[in-house]
């Protein structure tokens, strides 16, 4: 099979049918990503392909920066100052000894889709590319805008701060009709959880003012949540995002969250109990909202971040340093969680992603426990970051499949800062369709294109329509 070929990643004529006949025009709702609303509200063309894919500043793709420092390249030309062309030709020498990682094909996939440039990237070609690239990102087409809408992409989910005043939101929203797309928020209350966090008084005091809340204990940050929510509803919001690394499940009582709460604003040292007393306090107080507000809660769970401590001084968060989590007990807590959230019969939609891959087994059979209300209230998300593979993705089929409704997903999202990212879904549709493929092959499923091509196209898009409600 050719490199990259229309039928790259399809082992049968059944996966084949599935994927050109049924998923591969289908729309995308991009419904998590970390797209800046600022840059689409710009809408400014980028000057090189550098800027667009490799990074400005300490903003950009840290998938592709760990690959560049394993290759020996100096951080001058990953997240630092040094020339852009020559950050170019270090991303050109690094994805040549790249093969068997998935970074490999959605380079060259976006490559093909976006600037229709068919030559690998070497550093030997480079200089072709290079030239070509540039030449086309300085057109109309490849304006932002332009990049979201002729990727048939109906709408994008951002990720929001509680804290953010959401203007260019606003100003998106005055301009769908012209856009083509919808840009929406979505809460991502990493700094609240933080608590255990050098600057969390600060923070407080920020959601404070946007607020209207002056918040001095735990029922104050409830009120605040509050007003956030309402808030984040009126400019379209429809779903949340918890980043919970490591998390154990830990009662205490409102008097004990008010002392932790004053004890983190005047920075003194937390223990893990106190940590996880207050977040556990601070998510059911989400769960309840999110429910309220007929939102989808999104967990992202057992990662390990920030591991290279003088690095992470040295440039901040998500900028690479990063691993799979261990907490062997992680779902336990959650399991916790969510059986006293059951009693009160306030459990939100929700979906669960783990950088594990040894919890989803646990995810989907937990989650299984608390189905009902709505079809797959809950869900065990896609492949997440470092199991974004084909073979990973091919798992997370396998398990979702094996203990659910698969025909229920609500399949892929980018969770990317770039817009050359929406090939990913072309990926995930093409391992879709030949894990689908390979259950006809194996006569556990029936050789029927129409059924199983209906299941491919309510993944890759239909499912997500109905199940976030963005367009209700």
């Amino acid at each position: 099979m050719k490199f990259l070929d229309k039928d790259f990643l399809l082992e049968s004529d059944m996966a084949k049918k599935l994927f050109h006949d049924y998923a591969e025009k289908m729309p995308i709702i991009d419904f998590h990503c970390h797209l800046n609303p600022e840059d689409i509200y710009e809408n400014k063309n980028y000057p090189n392909i550098s800027r667009i894919w490799l990074n400005e500043g300490t903003y950009g793709d840290h998938y592709k920066w760990r690959l560049m420092r394993a290759n020996g390249i100096d951080e001058e030309l990953i997240t630092g100052d040094g020339d852009e062309y020559e950050k170019f030709l270090a991303w050109a020498d690094t994805i040549e000894h790249s093969y068997g990682n998935p970074l490999y094909e959605w380079t060259h996939l976006e490559l093909k889709r976006f600037f229709n440039i068919d030559e690998r990237l070497t550093v030997e070609s480079a200089p072709r590319i290079w030239k070509k690239a540039n030449e086309l990102l300085a057109t109309d087409d490849f304006k932002p805008r332009n990049l979201i809408k002729n990727s048939d992409v109906k709408l994008v989910a951002t990720t929001d701060d509680p804290a953010s005043d959401l203007n260019y939101h606003k100003l998106l929203k005055e301009e769908e009709e012209t856009s083509g797309f919808r840009t929406l928020p979505a809460m991502r209350p990493d700094k609240l959880m933080q608590i255990e966090k050098p600057g969390f008084g600060e923070y407080l005091n920020t959601l404070s003012e946007i607020s209207g809340i002056s918040i001095k204990s735990f029922d104050d940050i409830k009120k605040a949540l509050r007003q956030r929510f309402e808030f984040f509803s009126e400019m379209g919001g429809r779903l949340s995002d918890h980043s919970l690394p490591t998390y154990h499940f830990v009662e205490l009582s409102d008097s004990g969250l008010d002392q932790i709460i004053a004890k983190a604003i005047n920075g003194e040292k937390l223990t893990g109990e106190e940590r996880d007393g207050y977040l556990t306090a601070l998510l059911k107080v989400l769960m309840s909202l999110n429910n309220e507000f007929d939102w989808v809660m999104q967990f992202h769970i057992n990662s390990g971040r920030d591991l290279n401590t003088p690095m992470y001084e040295k440039l901040g968060p998500d900028t690479g340093f990063d691993s799979m989590g261990t907490q062997p007990d992680i779902v336990t807590g959650l399991q916790k969680l969510l059986t006293e959230m059951s009693t009160k019969d306030i459990t939100p939609k929700m979906i669960f992603y783990s950088l594990n891959p040894n919890d989803w087994m646990e995810i989907a059979t937990l989650m299984q426990s608390f189905q009902g209300k709505t079809k797959q209230r809950l869900q065990l998300g896609a492949a997440w970051w470092f199991n974004d593979t084909a073979e990973g993705m091919d798992e997370q089929l396998r398990v979702f499949a094996q203990q659910s409704l698969l025909p229920n997903f609500v399949g892929m999202l980018t969770d990317s800062r770039s817009f050359l990212s929406y090939p990913r879904h072309e990926y995930f549709r093409r391992v879709l369709c030949n894990f689908l493929g390979k259950l006809s092959e194996q006569g556990r499923i029936p050789e029927d294109t129409e059924v199983m091509g209906k299941v491919v196209q309510d993944i890759s898009y239909n499912n997500a329509y109905k199940y976030f409600g963005f367009f209700d």
